[in-house]
């Protein structure tokens, strides 16, 4: 178990010690689309996917993401049916027309190995719509492995900003003696460390240009659950 701490806090420590410009860069984009009434949009697939959900609909996060949140890319229904998914060209392209994405729009797109072709497509039509994308990925995994995608390219080759997770190939970063596999998957961990960073540093951006930060609150503490379906209503439902 310490262990499994110490390589974690090594973890964190790296995104601290290498990261911080290119979350500032992205932190400077999301807070310029957001000044200019642009939208900012997150996606990811699999375990990915939590990385929506950590900048999105919690309190102290910021209100006005538009996580793309379809079971589709998820585990909730079948353990395996979101890497199928995300395998399949042509479905970026539903959720991109579906979502309004439009130019000089944001998204965040986080995939840990980068080289499926959903989170490629979604690249791809975003750089030719016009909008600006943020990848959070795991650098090593990715230059390790080609591209399941026919342009033979991967996220972090069509990004405007790349944020590294620093993680190991494969994620897994522990072995232990008569196990063949690796075990203990870091990124997790390290997507909310990268979402912590990267949504205080927004609030920070915002509030220095006299701009009030739009931040949800508990639920469970009076008047929190109207200042959020405010929120909700003003920045990130579709209907």
């Amino acid at each position: 178990m310490d262990d499994v701490k110490n390589y974690v806090q090594s973890t964190i420590d790296r995104i601290y010690e290498t990261q911080l410009g290119n979350i500032s860069r992205a932190s400077m984009l999301t807070a310029d689309a957001f000044e200019k009434g642009n939208k900012v949009f997150v996606t990811g697939s699999g375990h990915s996917h939590t990385f929506s959900e950590e900048l999105y609909g919690r309190a102290g996060g910021l209100a006005f993401f538009v996580p793309m949140l379809t079971s589709e890319l998820t585990l909730v229904e079948h353990p395996t049916k979101s890497t199928f998914v995300e395998r399949l060209p042509g479905y970026a392209a539903i959720l991109f027309e579906l979502y309004g994405c439009k130019k000089d729009d944001v998204i965040l797109i986080a995939s840990n190995s980068g080289r499926n072709a959903y989170p490629v497509e979604m690249a791809l039509l975003a750089k030719g719509a016009g909008l600006k994308v943020v990848a959070v990925t795991n650098v090593k995994h990715s230059m390790a492995t080609a591209s399941r995608h026919p342009s033979g390219k991967r996220l972090l080759e069509l990004a405007d900003v790349v944020i590294d997770n620093c993680g190991e190939l494969g994620d897994a970063a522990f072995n232990i003696e008569g196990v063949e596999a690796s075990i203990g998957p870091t990124s997790s961990v390290a997507n909310a460390i990268i979402a912590l960073l990267y949504t205080v540093e927004i609030t920070r951006l915002l509030h220095q240009r006299g701009i009030e930060p739009p931040v949800f609150v508990s639920a469970n503490v009076d008047g929190g659950f109207e200042k959020n379906e405010k929120y909700m209503r003003q920045y990130a439902r579709l209907y």
